[in-house]
């Protein structure tokens, strides 16, 4: 691992501090000029997750630390940063039209779109349980309000509803691994978990196994997954397009960080759990999504089966397997992106619609919206060339030299059979009668689409740096 070197000044903490601030003075000028400012203040949201970026680009180089290295900014910490980043900016690009609509006009969404990748910015740096537990929650409050943002909407409410609930109880559950992890090591920062946790011991694994479970819940991994179907189906779309991008990163960063800083002398008896959750994650993804009707309902259980093959390159447990995680999460939200800019897109005069039958002749309505989606669902099949391909020859490759021979044939097999329903999507684009035609796209979504889709596309040529970022990032955790 590589040497930390904490500094006194707060300059790691500057892309937290612009965002946290930010937020504050856009929720200020959204009360001072009521809901017609909520297209100004996208924007300015906007602005300032880029700003956020660039500091963190121009910031300190090297493994530095601050509050005597509770959080921690490192190689690993920067890529996975500008990813989250990259999905919240996206998303509220993606929003401009939702929140035009008669009644969304809400200057509080962006705001709590910022806030929120607050809390996945300092998870992602978290070193120890405290700031892991803090992190976790502000990312969390402001989740569970854009879950329900759509308030005159019965499914939207409810959504909120079931994720309130759930995540508060995978919070408690959270809070007392953490709590057991202290108790029987008698520290909270991970490298001092790593040095008393050499023998392990039942009650640490018992504190693990909590602290796991919470993670799971985040990520959408089996068996905490329940929450993840109905809101996905029922929050708005360019909400369900946030929560399938960003937390997902964030959730992926400390599930790697802290097995592999925290508990590296116990590797294998967390290396059992997560083998256990990446099969049963790719089994449920790939057989519950067949028979899906709903389009963001199917892609729920699309990031199910996705969150389980990233986790096979956690349960190799090597620099190989960390790289493979990266660059598949990576390319997991340049997928997920741009499948819901279609997913928005599929709008006709009367309202937006989302049954899969509604795709139905698209290729001869709207022939580059259907092309475009059509690559990003081979891609998420991991059809080569494309970028999804690879990513699941990284981790399968990682499973396999760490010994996870079996883990990665199950993951082939699954794949296979969760190609069926992204397949159908495209068969009923390209073969079946054409339904009633979409209104145009605005050019946000197009702009998403087609650079989404020529990333998938192009990767095969040129992955050099994406793979060369991974790999470094990877390294600075060892």
């Amino acid at each position: 691992m590589s040497e930390i070197i904490d500094v006194p000044s707060l300059q790691p903490l500057l892309p937290e501090l612009i965002l946290s601030l930010g937020a504050m003075a856009l929720l200020m000028l959204g009360v001072l000029r009521g809901e017609g400012s909520a297209a100004s203040i996208s924007g300015l949201a906007i602005a300032l997750l880029v700003a956020a970026g660039a500091a963190l680009l121009t910031g300190p180089a090297g493994t530095v630390a601050v509050f005597h290295g509770s959080f921690v900014l490192d190689g690993y910490a920067r890529f996975l940063k500008i990813l989250a980043l990259t999905g919240s900016a996206v998303t509220i690009l993606m929003s401009i039209e939702f929140l035009g609509a008669t009644g969304q006009r809400k200057f509080e969404y962006p705001v709590l779109i910022l806030l929120s990748t607050t809390g996945m910015l300092a998870l992602i740096s978290a070193a120890d349980l405290i700031a892991l537990y803090l992190g976790f929650e502000l990312m969390s409050l402001a989740l569970y309000v854009i879950a329900a943002v759509d308030r005159d909407n019965v499914r939207s409410t409810e959504a909120g509803l079931k994720y309130f609930v759930l995540g508060a109880l995978s919070s408690g559950m959270l809070l007392y691994g953490c709590s057991l992890i202290y108790g029987f090591t008698g520290t909270v920062s991970f490298a001092g978990i790593a040095k008393a946790a050499q023998h392990g011991g039942i009650g640490l694994t018992f504190g693990l196994v909590f602290l796991f479970v919470g993670f799971c819940f985040k990520v959408s991994a089996v068996p905490f997954h329940m929450w993840t179907p109905d809101v996905y189906e029922g929050a708005p779309s360019p909400v369900t397009a946030f929560f399938a991008s960003a937390p997902k990163v964030a959730g992926i960063a400390v599930f790697v960080r802290a097995s592999v800083t925290a508990f590296p002398g116990i590797a294998a008896q967390w290396q059992q759990i997560v083998v256990f959750v990446a099969i049963a994650s790719m089994a449920l993804g790939a057989f519950a999504a067949i028979g899906q009707t709903n389009i963001k309902r199917l892609m729920a259980y699309s990031a199910i089966a996705n969150m389980g093959y990233a986790l096979i390159g956690l349960a190799a447990g090597t620099p190989t397997g960390v790289q493979s995680v990266l660059v598949y999460i990576a390319i997991y939200v340049a997928m997920t992106l741009g499948a819901f800019a279609a997913i928005i897109g599929m709008r006709r005069p009367q309202g937006p619609v989302e049954e899969i039958a509604d795709l139905a002749g698209l290729a001869r309505t709207k022939p580059a919206m259907a092309f475009f989606l059509g690559v990003m669902m081979f891609s998420l099949a991991g059809v080569p060339p494309l970028a999804g391909f690879f990513a699941k020859l990284y981790v399968f490759f990682a499973a396999i030299n760490a010994g996870l021979i079996t883990l990665a044939v199950i993951g082939v097999l699954t794949s296979v059979i969760g190609a069926y329903y992204y397949v159908s999507i495209v068969r009923t684009m390209y073969f079946d009668d054409p339904a009633p035609e979409f209104v145009p796209m605005r050019p946000e979504l197009s702009l998403v689409l087609v650079v989404t889709g020529l990333f998938v596309i192009l990767f095969c040529i040129y992955p050099a740096p994406l793979v060369d970022a991974a790999t470094a990032a990877a390294k600075s955790l060892f």
